[in-house]
């Protein structure tokens, strides 16, 4: 299996050298980075890495604080997922600034 980061992900790991990233230690960062920048084909390459679960995994388990809220909205909807961990401080950051 070809774990190295496809060249077209490169520029969105700049403070990392991507020939040196370990697929299993830094999977979050990986994954993160691919779902929001990625083109389709760096996908499919994500997907082949990772596989479906390992995916929807972190999207469930990370993906409303780690990705952007449009990324995580058309993901979670994708890989259809119902339920996902909640950012610890979304309900008191509403409260304190209501706006």
């Amino acid at each position: 299996m070809d774990a190295s980061i496809p060249s077209g992900l490169w520029p969105y790991f700049q403070e990392y050298d991507p020939r040196q990233l370990n697929y299993e230690q830094d999977a979050d960062l990986i994954v993160q980075r691919t779902l929001e920048h990625g083109t389709w084909e760096e996908i499919r390459w994500l997907m082949t890495v990772y596989g479906r679960t390992r995916i929807r995994e972190f999207v469930r388990l990370h993906g409303e604080r780690m990705l952007s809220a449009a990324t995580f909205t058309y993901w979670r909807k994708l890989l259809d997922l119902r339920r996902w961990r909640h950012r610890p401080f979304a309900q008191e950051a509403r409260q304190v600034w209501p706006f």
